[in-house]
């Protein structure tokens, strides 16, 4: 633990060379992830009412501005542990013997994955109208409220919060 520490206040990069792609992508990765995260912490210190007397100081911009740094120094310097790096490193290089397909066979193989996904539905779609009809029919569900049912679109159409909060609580 006392070496992962340490490295944290490094300055220099391991294997500078190596793994650059691949570094570079799981940090911006991981500094997004922090950055809507700490955005999210903000407006939640705006709206909570514990902080507003600290929030007329800047607390809601200067408490995630500092962790944002403090997040981005933390992901720049995890990308450089060394048995992280080397396993991005191995990362790279794997992607790099990779075969990768042509643009008419990513079409083809995507066309064919689109096809079957929407044949799947269709026929996941027509037993679910069957056992549905069959069973109304025969007494064990109750016949679709068509009130409850109207309810419910009307309400997304108004206020989709209140509506979702409903579901929420039903939940």
């Amino acid at each position: 633990m006392n070496a992962f520490f340490s490295e944290l206040i490094r300055t220099s990069i391991y294997k500078r060379s190596q793994g650059r792609i691949t570094r570079q992508v799981t940090w911006a990765a991981l500094a997004i992830a922090m950055a809507l995260g700490l955005w999210r912490l903000n407006v939640e210190l705006s709206l909570a009412e514990w902080a507003a007397d600290l929030n007329q100081s800047g607390f809601q911009f200067w408490l995630p501005g500092l962790l944002l740094a403090a997040g981005f120094w933390a992901s720049y310097r995890l990308v450089n542990v060394p048995a992280f790096a080397d396993f991005l490193i191995a990362v790279e290089a794997e992607m790099n013997k990779v075969s990768w397909p042509t643009r008419s066979e990513l079409i083809r193989a995507s066309l064919v994955v689109l096809v079957t996904i929407f044949v799947l539905a269709a026929i996941l779609a027509s037993f679910d109208l069957f056992w549905g009809w069959l069973f109304r029919n025969l007494g064990v569900l109750p016949e679709p409220d068509a009130e409850a049912a109207k309810a419910i679109i009307d309400g997304f159409g108004s206020d989709c919060r209140s509506v979702l909060r409903g579901v929420w609580k039903i939940l």
